[in-house]
């Protein structure tokens, strides 16, 4: 019991001296069950007997129940302590340990146990290492090829800031789909996302479709953190100059007191206006609603986005 005690309590470190801000009552709209079926036990006990983290624990995120019900878990490698100390983010910051040599392997082997058609890898940031975990990213989906040939396999990484030829690294793994959350508006990015540049994560996305156009791309935003709509759509359009396929809007939800506060809960029916237009800017697929997330309903959002590319350029 100390020792869990003991991790709480440095988990965030850098935002002990912060003042508590209120934690505001959840609309009906955002209420989940909370986890429990044999589904999502079986996945637990694959995750636990292969040694692995995954974001949907680390980040608290909300859809565990519905997610692990299908087997469905989102890998989180190189670890679970980030280099970074983002405003809205709950996993741990820290010095990381050294990258473990044998991990690539283990999610490999977890996703063949599990028989998952379609995988999400998502990693910390490693700010540490020379290239950014680039190449432990391209390691893990080799090992995946390997041992599930027949998942296709989408990776969601770090910015890769200021790691020359990181980026090049991941993209010549060619996965089915490169993920980078740009997360918010640039104006707040100093208070949400620190350690990023808005434009450099946005040229990153489009180094993607340059090197490999046929790769998709996909890319996310949290709303409720203090956005403007004409920011919003500013983004949007950013995203498609940049050629991303495929674009995804959450609520954005407080993981502790000393986190960036919630400054609205955007209504369901607002998500859904924000879907219209993004699709009329020409984005091929769209999730937008308060319970989204980067990786929720991955697999039948893949199957979606290439129907929706071969139904406009008749590309499969």
């Amino acid at each position: 019991m100390s020792v869990v005690i003991e991790r709480r309590a440095v988990r965030h470190p850098e935002k002990q001296s912060r003042p508590d801000t209120p934690l505001l009552r959840k609309p009906d709209w955002l209420r989940v069950r909370a986890p429990g079926s044999p589904g999502y036990a079986a996945t637990r006990a694959v995750v636990r007997e292969h040694g692995l983290v995954t974001v949907c624990e680390e980040a608290g995120c909300p859809n565990i129940g519905e997610c692990w019900d299908k087997q469905h878990a989102t890998m989180m490698i190189m670890g679970e302590v980030c280099t970074r100390a983002c405003g809205f983010c709950n996993v741990a910051t820290g010095k990381p340990q050294p990258l473990d040599p044998t991990e690539p392997e283990r999610v490999a082997e977890a996703v063949a146990k599990m028989d998952l058609k379609h995988v999400v890898i998502t990693s910390v940031d490693r700010d540490d290492l020379a290239d950014g975990g680039a190449e432990h990213f391209a390691r893990t989906v080799a090992a995946i090829r390997s041992a599930a040939p027949g998942a296709t396999i989408e990776i969601l990484t770090p910015d890769f800031l200021r790691k020359a030829g990181a980026a090049e690294i991941a993209i010549a793994a060619r996965p089915d789909v490169f993920n980078h959350n740009l997360e918010t508006v640039p104006r707040l990015y100093h208070s949400i996302r620190p350690g990023a540049r808005y434009y450099a994560s946005l040229r990153l996305l489009e180094r993607v479709k340059e090197r490999d156009p046929d790769q998709f791309t996909k890319s996310g935003l949290m709303l409720g953190l203090g956005e403007a709509r004409d920011e919003v759509l500013q983004v949007m359009d950013d995203m498609r100059c940049a050629g991303v396929d495929f674009l995804t809007l959450g609520q954005y939800l407080q993981p502790t007191r000393k986190h960036a506060p919630i400054e609205r809960f955007v209504a369901p029916e607002e998500f859904k206006a924000l879907e219209t237009i993004a699709y009329s800017k020409g984005f091929l697929m769209v999730s937008a609603s308060p319970l989204t997330r980067s990786s929720h309903h991955a697999g039948e959002d893949f199957a979606r986005l290439k129907a929706a590319r071969l139904a406009k350029t008749g590309q499969a």
